[in-house]
């Protein structure tokens, strides 16, 4: 991978860390609990708790994400960055592209 690979890779996992960060903030808003003396109907309290149950999922993923894509910053200028972990391949710049927190290549990862 050359430095001007390497830059635009440095960009988009920027950007991608800003993206997860604004997702996480909105998420832990709408991952707060549901309080009890709320004046709500049976069914719309189970609602209101299952849409707390699928953003406390999302928020999880989103802070996995960030926690890879930190990660992967902060290793995006070794000269083996970009190696597949399992067979040491170039991972493809377009898979690092769309999934920058990528370890592996598509074919290692399907295994």
């Amino acid at each position: 991978m050359n430095k001007d690979q390497k830059k635009s890779l440095h960009q988009r996992m920027e950007e991608e860390i800003s993206t997860c960060r604004s997702a996480i903030i909105r998420l832990e808003k709408s991952a707060s609990p549901v309080a009890p003396d709320k004046a709500l109907g049976r069914l719309t309290r189970m609602e209101s708790l299952n849409d707390q149950g699928i953003s406390l999922a999302a928020l999880q993923q989103h802070r996995e994400k960030l926690y890879k894509l930190e990660q992967a910053l902060e290793q995006v200028n070794r000269p083996d960055f970009g190696d597949c972990a399992i067979c040491g391949r170039p991972i493809p710049l377009e898979r690092l592209m769309t999934l920058p927190e990528s370890t592996k290549c598509v074919n290692c990862a399907s295994r």
